[in-house]
């Protein structure tokens, strides 16, 4: 018997799929699916490992629901769908296309595969409000500048009018056998067992969430979303990589919004943003690992393997710095004006290269997606296109006064902390010593002391900048 196959990749979800829905109207009885796991694409993506042997788990449930059996392969994907097309009688394949250039590549050669086979193949754009390739300036060349791209790129969409088709199926049957070859994803250690208790990658939890946003939080936004002790941004990131719901869905949620307010237009330009970031690593493939301003690319960074490593475990002795990357380590995400902290603390208090602080985030975020990832840090680095000027450093005393002047957030994430009087929050080491004994907190024992000098490493920084400009 002939069978009708789908592609699956990051698209967990029955919403917003037309990959599902052409396979649900194709004319062929047998619907299979396959997912293509090459332990390579997720080297140094420890985190997100979990969330897609979850998000396999659950959507295979689905599927079945559907009566589409899904059949998860640890292989290189060329081989898996030769593999596919000689032990199947295979009719037609669909997919929803990626976004990134490396997998564009792979896809390209798939397509070669299968019109060799003769085998019927279609791949429809899911991923990003327009087609990566289509947003250009007037004279074909790509944009550097977010706000002129953005202003095009969203005319396009809103042009364009796209609507999202409804859920194909909201139940499914809870009680399938285990897959060992979803198994076999998890990461080896059990750290990533916490994440249960603030994740669950389901569609269903998305749509919660993004209903629970717009209807609470975005009128809010513009100025709840730089509060890190407080819900004030939607925490959708890990959802949209994985494709429990699509940037069109919640495009089209925003768009219904009936009184637009700032924080309908700020969170709409995080959704912009995105999808600059995309456009540029398409257009600039070289700034996944190299300077995109190449005058940069003699600036005089630092290695400091000490120092990086207390960066990472948030013992810098700067409480903002550090309540961040325990909460990254903690849940796998962190909020995003603390990303911005942490980021600039490690490129210019410490001018450890933007690439090492991309590599422990490609580790240890859920929402980890190349594009944004290699984008961010090179806008804080200064490195990178329309980006924040290298001589801007921040304070992280003042963003900590500014952004967490309660200390709730800070509290939180270092609970040794719990005790300091507000005045010392953010600079806990001008503590006089009859407080520190009093309150429990000896820095330098039970909270470290800085592992630098703001104003020293400022301008150290400002000093390399400088070199540079010569």
């Amino acid at each position: 018997m002939s069978c009708s196959f789908l592609w699956l990749k990051d698209d967990f979800r029955t919403s917003n799929n037309q990959a599902i829905k052409a396979l649900i109207e194709d004319e062929n009885k047998k619907k299979c699916a396959i997912y293509i796991y090459e332990e390579d694409a997720y080297f140094l993506c420890e985190s997100q490992k979990w969330w897609l042997a979850k998000s396999l788990e659950i959507f295979k449930k689905k599927l079945e629901n559907l009566k589409i059996s899904l059949d998860v392969v640890h292989d290189n994907t060329r081989k898996s769908i030769k593999k596919l097309i000689i032990t199947n009688s295979v009719n037609r394949i669909y997919w929803n296309k990626s976004c990134n250039k490396n997998e564009n590549v792979i896809e390209e050669d798939v397509k070669k595969i299968l019109a060799d086979n003769n085998i019927f193949y279609k791949e429809f754009e899911a991923n990003l409000l327009n087609p990566v390739e289509k947003i250009k300036k007037d004279d074909g060349t790509p944009f550097k500048v977010f706000t002129h791209y953005w202003k095009k790129a969203e005319q396009i969409y809103l042009k364009n009018n796209y609507k999202y088709n409804d859920k194909i199926s909201k139940n499914y049957n809870q009680n399938l056998k285990k897959d060992k070859n979803i198994e076999a994803i998890y990461p080896r250690k059990n750290w990533y067992k916490k994440f249960e208790k603030y994740w669950e990658p389901s569609e269903e939890n998305a749509e919660k969430i993004l209903n629970n946003f717009i209807k609470n939080s975005i009128e809010n936004y513009a100025i709840n979303r730089d509060i890190p002790s407080i819900e004030g941004t939607s925490k959708l990131s890990p959802y949209l990589k994985f494709g429990q719901i699509s940037v069109h869905q919640i495009m089209q949620k925003c768009l219904e919004i009936k009184n637009k307010k700032i924080g309908y237009r700020k969170y709409i330009n995080e959704i912009g943003w995105r999808e600059f970031c995309h456009s540029l690593l398409h257009n600039f493939p070289e700034m996944e690992t190299n300077n995109l301003r190449k005058d940069f690319d003699n600036f005089k960074w630092n290695k400091n393997e000490k120092f990086l490593l207390k960066w990472k475990k948030g013992l810098t002795g700067y409480p903002i710095v550090d309540a961040g990357m325990r909460e990254l380590y903690e849940t796998g995400w962190m909020h995003n004006r603390v990303r911005m902290i942490v980021a600039s603390f490690l490129v210019k208090h410490l001018r450890i290269h933007w690439l090492e602080g991309e590599k422990h985030f490609r580790n240890s975020l859920l929402d980890f997606n190349i594009a944004n990832n290699v984008a961010g840090w090179q806008w804080v680095a200064g490195t990178g296109a329309d980006a924040a000027p290298y001589f801007r450093i921040f304070n992280p005393i003042l963003q900590g006064k500014k952004f967490d002047s309660n200390g709730d957030y800070v509290k939180k994430w270092c609970p040794e902390l719990k005790n300091i009087p507000n005045e010392f929050l953010h600079k806990p080491w001008e503590m006089p010593e009859e407080v520190q004994k009093e309150k429990n907190i000896i820095i330098g024992k039970t909270y470290p002391l800085p592992i630098v000098k703001h104003e020293e490493a400022r301008n150290s920084a400002l000093r390399a900048f400088q070199e540079l400009k010569k």
